[in-house]
């Protein structure tokens, strides 16, 4: 019986945390707010609106590529993606191509493609038979960190995606957050013969995975799937699924589109972009200690591994060592850490008590968050804000997760 080897490469997804979004000054952040309250012509592809390209969005971009070893294109350009789809309000996505701010860079051994800078789609919601559109979203800035297929075990690519987020929380750019969205994963799966050094002639997108662990069940459960195909005489489709997790498989969506299929053409209503080398060697110089060197800092002090990942993941516990970096205080620091069973939210009972009865009264949305369905989690914050009034919004989606955990 042939043995099968994956083939697995990666599309990352990162909503940047700027103020405004990409090509427009409508606020960025749109998480929780109510639908289509957060656009403006610009963003909703009306006729005569011209875009203007974030410049902080660019410099974070390409700040990013820096911190993954990328070469970066002192000449750059937006070009213009085109597809029909309703969340997409233009016809068309302001993305990059040929010439993205970033290519060949590397992370763990691992080749990173390019770093390029788009836009953000709408969200589609689909509830009770129909279909809503919430723009809130669209156009916010989003960069896309593509890698080369040169990932051969499920178990290789968690450690490289966890360590991206890592990156990208240390340089601020983004809380890459992806029960928010704001990260979002996509894979590329292929298998072929261990003994074959040929790539396949055909790959498999799973689209949109908003967890670790979601995105480590897909990717094994494509693995098995194609390679039972193979081994029966079927070549597996070039197409793109998403995973469902109730399900713990993926499910068929469409044709996978090449390249060609998007008729990509510069934009032509934002010119080429120049930078020069003191610009980029000045972004460079900006970027702050990364995850592997400050790892290998506290190692160098003397830590053990496991300290070393606890105090390094977090950067309040960190900062608190480093003011008397001692194995007496890591200890200390790490010992007083609350335990996973303790509660860490100072909500008042009467939030936990309203969350438990609007969670209680939509079991339905029980259902959809945990089939990946995030936008979900609006309706719920929303509900529990109608009651309560103003309220935290990340410790209330934290509280709401942990009692729909409990369900």
């Amino acid at each position: 019986m042939t043995s099968w080897q994956p083939v697995i490469g990666f599309e990352v997804h990162i909503e940047l945390a700027t103020n405004s979004k990409m090509f427009c000054g409508c606020p960025a952040d749109h998480f929780g707010k109510p639908p289509n309250t957060q656009t403006c012509p610009v963003c909703l592809g009306l006729p005569g609106a011209l875009p203007v390209p974030n410049a902080k969005a660019i410099e974070w971009c390409i700040k990013l590529g820096l911190a993954l070893g990328c070469q970066i294109n002192l000449t750059s350009k937006f070009d213009r993606k085109n597809y029909f789809y309703p969340d997409l309000p233009k016809g068309y996505q302001i993305s990059q191509y040929d010439q993205p701010f970033c290519h060949h860079g590397e992370l763990l051994g691992h080749k990173i493609t390019r770093v390029h800078l788009e836009e953000d789609t709408g969200k589609l919601l689909h509830q009770a038979g129909k279909t809503l559109i919430d723009f809130n979203r669209s156009g916010v800035p989003l960069v896309e960190v593509v890698t080369e297929p040169d990932f051969e075990s499920v178990q290789d690519s968690d450690v490289f995606l966890k360590e991206l987020q890592s990156i990208i929380r240390t340089l601020k750019i983004s809380a890459a957050d992806m029960e928010k969205g704001s990260m979002r994963l996509e894979a590329n799966i292929s298998v072929r013969p261990t003994n074959s050094a040929d790539l396949p002639n055909y790959k498999v997108e799973i689209k949109n995975v908003n967890s670790f662990r979601f995105i480590k069940k897909a990717i094994e459960f494509e693995i098995t799937r194609q390679s039972r195909l193979l081994e029966s005489g079927v070549n597996p489709k070039q197409e793109t699924r998403g995973f469902s997790e109730t399900k713990g498989e993926t499910v068929g969506q469409r044709s996978k589109e090449a390249a060609h299929d998007y008729r990509y053409f510069p934009e032509p209503d934002i010119p080429p972009i120049q930078f020069t080398t003191e610009q980029i060697e000045t972004w460079r110089s900006q970027l702050p200690k990364l995850p592997s060197r400050i790892r290998q800092d506290l190692l160098n002090l003397g830590l053990s591994e496991n300290y070393v990942k606890i105090i390094a993941a977090d950067e309040k516990m960190f900062n608190e060592f480093m003011k008397k970096p001692s194995k007496a205080n890591a200890d200390s620091i790490v010992n007083k850490r609350p335990s996973k069973s303790e509660s860490s939210f100072p909500s008042s009972e009467d939030t936990r008590s309203v969350a438990e009865r609007v969670i209680a009264a939509n079991p339905k949305a029980i259902a959809d968050i945990k089939a990946g369905k995030i936008q979900v989690m609006g309706f719920l914050l929303g509900q529990i804000k109608k009651e309560l009034g103003n309220i935290d919004v990340p410790l209330t989606q934290k509280l709401i997760n942990v009692i729909i955990a409990s369900c």
